[in-house]
């Protein structure tokens, strides 16, 4: 499964990328109480890389409902000012399977940008009566909160 969507943003590319290349900034929604995770919460822990390297992991516990629900994820690509990636290593969730998550800028006139934010990710082989719907909501809420952060911060 694909979702993907863009933003303009009244900043500049290597000011947008140094806020996103701070997984802190992209987690942020997750480590409070939210109606996406059905009042539950999320806990970020980086390496010592801090998620600005490639090879760089990024872990996340939490629980959901009672059911406990941890993610490791790994930085895969990652171009200065431009775009980065980073995918699932290992992952217990509910409605979503292993993905691949990341962002592309584009340089645009003005000091303004573009921000696109994707999602590829599968169905977790359990669970399944949770259904598909259930899938598709939580990977495109995820690629809205990359653009909202972003939104938030520079407008």
């Amino acid at each position: 499964m694909h979702a993907e969507r863009s933003i303009e943003l009244p900043a500049s590319a290597p000011e947008v990328f140094a806020f996103l290349d701070d997984h802190r900034n992209l987690s942020a929604h997750m480590a409070g109480s939210s109606a996406m995770l059905a009042g539950g919460s999320m806990q970020l822990e980086l390496d010592e890389r801090g998620s600005r390297d490639v090879g760089a992991h990024v872990v996340m516990r939490g629980s959901v409902l009672g059911i406990e629900l941890f993610l490791d994820e790994v930085v895969v690509e990652r171009t200065p000012h431009a775009s980065k990636s980073w995918q699932t290593v290992e992952q217990r969730l509910l409605v979503i399977g292993a993905y691949r998550l990341g962002f592309l800028l584009t340089p645009l006139e003005r000091a303004r940008s573009r921000l696109t934010a994707w999602i590829d990710d599968d169905r977790p082989p359990k669970r399944v009566w949770l259904g598909r719907p259930a899938g598709r909501l939580s990977a495109a809420w995820c690629v809205r909160q990359i653009l909202r952060a972003a939104a938030v911060r520079f407008r």
